[in-house]
C-alpha cells in the first residue's frame, strides 16, 4: 500500500502530460500542491517517514523539503538552462550561427551524419563536460537554426543524450554512485579501483545501446538508407565503445562520455570522407558554400569554445584549479528540521562556466557589455514558465525522499520481483531519473538500495561479466545508473529544457509521448543485460 500511494504523483505526472495534455508547469504546480498532501497526511499514516524523521513535524519536513528542492532548481540547474540559451541567442544576435550552421553543413552533406554530429558527436561533449541540459539546449538550438523542426530536434536530442549521461559532468553520476556504494558497505569513500570496476561495468551494460542509439538517430533523420544507417553505426558505436571502455577500466568515470564523443566525432569524420563524399543531391543538405578564415572561423566559435576551455580548466582534469574553485566562494545553508545541507559554489559550477564563456564570447563577436546583460534579461524572461516548472520538479523530487515515498516505490518493487530483481533494477534507476530530472540524484536516491538488495539476493563477490571478472554488488549497483539514463527520456525537467530551447512552450505532453516507446525499449534493454551478465553469461 506505501509503494502504490508513493507512486501516486509519477501517476499524476503521467496523465496530465500525455492525457490531457497538460502543459508542462501546470501539471508540475498540481502534482507538487498533490505531494505536498501526501505528505502531510498519507506519509506519516504509512509509516514510511526515515525513522531520523521520527521525533520531527511532518510539516517542518514538507516546508524544508520545498525550500530545500527550489534551491537546487535554481542553483545550478535553471541557471545552466539560461545561460545555455543566452549562449545561443548571442550567436543570434551576432548572426554567427550562420557561420557556425554552414561550417557543420560543408563537413558533411548528408543529413543523417549532420545530426549524428550534433547530437550523439557535439551533445556528447557537452554532457560529458557540463552536463545538466546543456546537451539538449544548444544541440536542439543549433538543429532548428539549420532549418529541421521544432518536435523532430527536440526528440531527436533527448534520444542522443542518454549514453553519456552516466559520465555526465566530468563522471558526476557515475562517481556519487561508487560513493553511495561504498559508504553503504564499508561506510568510506569509494576507491579508485572501485570507481574503475563501476564505470567498466557501466559501459558494458550499455554497450548494446552504443550500437542501437546512433542507428535510430540515423533512422529517425532518414528511414531511406538503411544499409547506410546501420553501417555507419556500428563503425562510430565500435569507436565510441572502445574509447569508452577504456578510459572506464584504466582512468575511471571523469573521461568516458568527453574522450568517447570526440572520438566518434573522428569516426564519422572518416566514414564521410571515405564512404559519404559522393551523394545523390536528393540526399544533400543545401547551403551556399563559403571559405572562412581563421579570425572569422575563431569569432564565430568563441562562445563555445570558450565554453568548452572553462569548463575543462575547472574540472577535474585540472585538479589544482578544481581544488580552488571547489572550496572558493561556497554557500552553505543548513535545512532546520530536514538537517540537509545546502551547498552551492559560486565558482566552481557549470552555469558559471557557461556563463563566461557566452559574456566573453559575445563580447568578441561584437555586442557591447549593456547589449549583453539585456539579452541575458530577455533570456530570463522567456523562460519564467520553465524555470517554475523545474522549481516544483525538483521540489516534488526532494518531498517524496525527505518523507519515504521514492524509497517505498522501490522496496516495493525488490518485495515484488524476487530473485528477477536484476531485470528490474535498471527501472528503479529511471524512476529516480524521472523524478529528480538527474542520473545524479537518481544514485544518490537509490544506490544504497541497490548495494543492499545484493545483499538481500545473496550474491556473490567473485564472478564473470562478459569475460570480465569483478564484484556482482558492484554490478547491480551500476545497472541504477545504466538505468537512470533512460529515466532522462521521460524526465519532466529534462522535457522542459527542450521545449525552452526549441520554443514550444505547452507541448510537453507530445514530446514525452514521443520518447515513451525510446525510454521503454532502453529500461528492457538494460533489464535483460544486467539479468544475462548475473545468471547466464
Amino acid at each position: 500500500m506505501a509503494a502504490i500511494i508513493s507512486v501516486v504523483p509519477i501517476v499524476l505526472l503521467f496523465i496530465l502530460m500525455m492525457g490531457l495534455k497538460v502543459s508542462g508547469w501546470k501539471s508540475a504546480l498540481i502534482t507538487l500542491i498533490l505531494t505536498i498532501l501526501l505528505a502531510l497526511f498519507a506519509a506519516p499514516a504509512l509509516g514510511i517517514v526515515p525513522e531520523k524523521y521520527a521525533d520531527v513535524s511532518i510539516y517542518g519536513i514538507t516546508l524544508w523539503s520545498v525550500v530545500e528542492g527550489f534551491l537546487k532548481a535554481c542553483f545550478p540547474i535553471i541557471l545552466i538552462i539560461i545561460c545555455a540559451i543566452f549562449s545561443y541567442n548571442i550567436l543570434c544576435e551576432t548572426k554567427e550561427i550562420e557561420t557556425i550552421k554552414t561550417q557543420f553543413i560543408q563537413l558533411t552533406s548528408d543529413k543523417g551524419l549532420l545530426v549524428l554530429l550534433l547530437t550523439w558527436g557535439f551533445g556528447g561533449v557537452l554532457e560529458g563536460m557540463a552536463g545538466f541540459g546543456t546537451a539538449v539546449a544548444i544541440p536542439a538550438a543549433i538543429l532548428i537554426g539549420l532549418g529541421f523542426k521544432p518536435m523532430f530536434s527536440a526528440v531527436i536530442c533527448l534520444v542522443a543524450n542518454t549514453v553519456a549521461v552516466g559520465f555526465g559532468a566530468v563522471g558526476l553520476p557515475a562517481t556519487t554512485l561508487a560513493n553511495e556504494v561504498a559508504g553503504e558497505l564499508t561506510g568510506g569513500m569509494a576507491s579508485h579501483e572501485m570507481l574503475c570496476e563501476i564505470s567498466t561495468y557501466i559501459i558494458i551494460q550499455l554497450s548494446l545501446m552504443f550500437y542501437i542509439t546512433p542507428f535510430l538517430i540515423l533512422m529517425m533523420t532518414d528511414k531511406t538508407k538503411v544499409l547506410k544507417n546501420l553501417t555507419l553505426a556500428l563503425f562510430v558505436g565500435t569507436l565510441s565503445i572502445l574509447i569508452q571502455f577504456s578510459c572506464a577500466y584504466f582512468l575511471g568515470p571523469e573521461t568516458p562520455a568527453i574522450l568517447g564523443s570526440v572520438g566518434s566525432i573522428i569516426a564519422m569524420l572518416i566514414y564521410n570522407k571515405l564512404f559519404l563524399r559522393h551523394k545523390a543531391e536528393s540526399d544533400m543538405v543545401h547551403v551556399e558554400k563559403k571559405k572562412f578564415g581563421a579570425v572569422k572561423t575563431i569569432r564565430a566559435w568563441s562562445v563555445y569554445g570558450l565554453i568548452i576551455f572553462f569548463i575543462l580548466i575547472s574540472s577535474k582534469i585540472c585538479p589544482g584549479i578544481n581544488a580552488m574553485l571547489k572550496s572558493t566562494l561556497v554557500t552553505k545553508f543548513d535545512m532546520p528540521t530536514i538537517g540537509n545541507t545546502f551547498t552551492f559554489g559560486w565558482l566552481s559550477n557549470a552555469g558559471l562556466m557557461v556563463f563566461l564563456g557566452a559574456m566573453i564570447g559575445g563580447l568578441i563577436q561584437g555586442l557591447s557589455f549593456g547589449r549583453l546583460m539585456k539579452l541575458l534579461g530577455k533570456t530570463a524572461y522567456n523562460l519564467q514558465k520553465t524555470a517554475l516548472t523545474i522549481c516544483c520538479l525538483v521540489a516534488l523530487a526532494s518531498l517524496m525522499n525527505n518523507t519515504g515515498m521514492t524509497l517505498s516505490i522501490a522496496t516495493g518493487l525488490v518485495a515484488m520481483t524476487g530473485a528477477a530483481y536484476p531485470f528490474f533494477a535498471p527501472l528503479i534507476g529511471s524512476i529516480g531519473t524521472f523524478v529528480t530530472g538527474s542520473a545524479t540524484s537518481a544514485n544518490i536516491l537509490f544506490g544504497k538500495l541497490q548495494a543492499a538488495a545484493a545483499g538481500q539476493l545473496g550474491l556473490v563477490n567473485d564472478a564473470q561479466f562478459f569475460g570480465v571478472s569483478g564484484n556482482e554488488t558492484n554490478w547491480l549497483a551500476a545497472a541504477n545508473c545504466a538505468g537512470s539514463e533512460g529515466g532522462k527520456l521521460l524526465s519532466p525537467q529534462s522535457i522542459a529544457i527542450a521545449t525552452a530551447a526549441c520554443d514550444m512552450e505547452g507541448q510537453d505532453g507530445d514530446i514525452m509521448r514521443k520518447t515513451l516507446p525510446f525510454a521503454v525499449f532502453w529500461i528492457l534493454m538494460n533489464g535483460l543485460m544486467v539479468f544475462l551478465g548475473l545468471h547466464v553469461i
